[in-house]
């Protein structure tokens, strides 16, 4: 016989061996006990905890031929025949598969024949969500009034999506994510019983990544024990697993709340230039300052950590207030990276977003008053940015204000990296329309730079004008995060207009 993936071969076999869904469990011991078993049941939940498991659990306990108590037995023929996939009167459908109606309708014929051998005839189907709507409308008679020696176990990892009166007709049971500690008690055990050492941490971190589901658990232990044979190290994990392993998300995250832009940028492009993976380097960035917003307001409990790494967090948690440590988080957990994983630009824009402080116009020192005529007001210095007057919008700009985001998404992956999508929604807004010129504001000159290059300028100047179906023409300014609107006027006087006709382009708009 072949040998057999951990998942498999370690899958439990009674109700009591299953790991962390202690409510279903007992629920269905009891109504064994009680010989009260329902002719449907709908098992909801994560993938990888336990569904089909306790599905051929339950085939076996309702046709052993010891008949035990609630339990299995697991030596009589008809246990052995279940466990080794041998039984014709359990009948596991993947209906990702066999979604159509075409399928069901074979189902359906089949069900109205007796068991063969077993004392019920059991129907696994899993992810019964993928069924088309004729399909499940097709099983519906069926469910409500099968004939007495059928049962169901629908399964689903994806509980919205099942038909209402499907539902309606089951007994529902949640499935949970397991916790950590569970995980980590059955990995030891598997590992006891296969002679593989590991490293305490590095079954943390096995776990961790498996988020809750004990069957990728199990898979990535298959795949280390594989690779790197008996004995099994956090170092080996990491390099499995693509993790960055140097604690430079720490660092980062440690730069955002201490409000260190030009370290944290310095971390970002170090990442990218050792040629580590973005998107892990970024989900493990956001599941650190996750644990830190936590830690911060009262409830380290929500996360498994040693004392070592909670100390750690709560010295950090404590140089930043909450709103800060929350901002970084809603920040950093919106960016998608899909598009272009190898850019930085993302990243880079939330950290300044996030750490950068907020940028003030120096108030002018006092003097005394002399008595003598007021002189004339100072020019501001070459690139000084002075608060413009506020303009009321007009009509035009709040209609495009109202349709901006429409442009932003028609954008999306465009640009050389694909990332011009991203670089409009974050780093400015239209601030002013005059004529057929709209004026667009940017927080900072890196990003307004890059818009004027004119391949840019054509693609949002193209876009523009298809979604609001009036040709206009872009201009772009500077205009610091919070600060007002410049003055429609001061953007397009007919002085502007001849010196753009002549080749020049706005820079700055400064107003006296």
């Amino acid at each position: 016989m072949g040998s057999q993936v951990f998942y498999r071969k370690w899958r439990p076999q009674t109700l009591a061996e299953v790991v962390g869904q202690e409510h279903v469990t007992q629920t269905l011991r009891h109504a064994l006990e009680r010989g009260k078993v329902a002719h449907a049941y709908l098992f909801c939940g994560p993938r990888g905890t336990g569904k089909t498991s306790i599905g051929r659990i339950l085939a076996k306990a309702v046709n052993c031929l010891e008949n035990g108590r609630g339990e299995p037995c697991n030596s009589c023929d008809m246990c052995l025949a279940i466990t080794e996939g041998r039984a014709l009167d359990v009948i596991e459908v993947d209906a990702a598969s066999n979604r159509g109606i075409d399928e069901i309708r074979d189902l359906r014929e089949r069900v109205n024949y007796a068991p063969s051998s077993a004392r019920y005839k059991v129907y696994i189907v899993d992810e019964v969500h993928m069924l088309t709507e004729p399909a499940s409308n097709a099983l519906l008679k069926t469910l409500e009034e099968p004939p007495p020696y059928i049962i169901f176990v629908l399964a689903t990892t994806e509980p919205h999506k099942v038909l209402p009166t499907i539902m309606s007709r089951c007994q529902r049971f949640d499935f949970r994510r397991l916790p950590q500690a569970a995980v980590v008690s059955r990995l030891e055990r598997i590992c006891h019983l296969e002679d593989i050492a590991v490293e305490p941490e590095a079954l943390r971190l096995i776990t961790k990544m498996a988020s809750g589901s004990l069957r990728d658990a199990e898979n990535i232990l298959e795949q280390l024990a594989t690779y790197y044979g008996r004995e099994i190290e956090l170092n080996q994990v990491r390099n499995l697993l693509g993790l960055s392993g140097d604690l430079r998300a720490k660092e980062l995250a440690r730069h955002i709340v201490m409000g260190d832009v030009s370290a944290g940028l310095a971390i970002i492009n170090r990442v990218a230039s050792d040629g580590v993976d973005l998107r892990q380097f970024h989900r493990e960035l956001v599941e650190y300052l996750r644990e830190l917003l936590l830690v911060k307001a009262g409830s380290p409990e929500a996360v498994e950590l040693t004392p070592e790494e909670l100390e750690e967090l709560r010295q950090l948690a404590a140089q930043a207030p909450l709103k800060k440590i929350a901002e970084a988080v809603r920040r950093f957990s919106g960016l998608d990276l899909r598009l272009d994983a190898s850019s930085t630009l993302p990243l880079e824009l939330a950290l300044v977003e996030c750490a950068a402080p907020e940028e003030t116009t120096a108030a002018p020192p006092e003097t005394e008053a002399i008595a003598q005529p007021a002189p004339a007001p100072e020019e501001p210095a070459q690139g000084e940015m002075v608060e413009a007057a506020v303009a009321p919008a007009s009509p035009d700009l709040e209609y495009i204000r109202s349709r901006w985001r429409e442009v932003i998404e028609g954008l999306r992956g465009a640009g050389s990296r694909g990332n011009l999508d991203a670089l409009l929604r974050s780093a400015c807004e239209p601030v002013a329309v005059e004529g057929n010129t709209l004026v667009l504001g940017f927080y900072y000159q890196f990003h307004k730079e890059k818009i004027e290059d004119p391949k840019y300028t054509h693609l949002v100047e193209t876009k523009i004008s298809q979604v609001l179906g009036t040709p206009y023409k872009i201009s772009c300014v500077l205009t610091p995060k919070g600060k007002k609107a410049p003055n429609q006027s001061a953007v397009k006087g007919h002085l502007v207009r001849a010196a753009q006709e002549m080749g020049a382009r706005i820079i700055n708009v400064e107003e006296l």
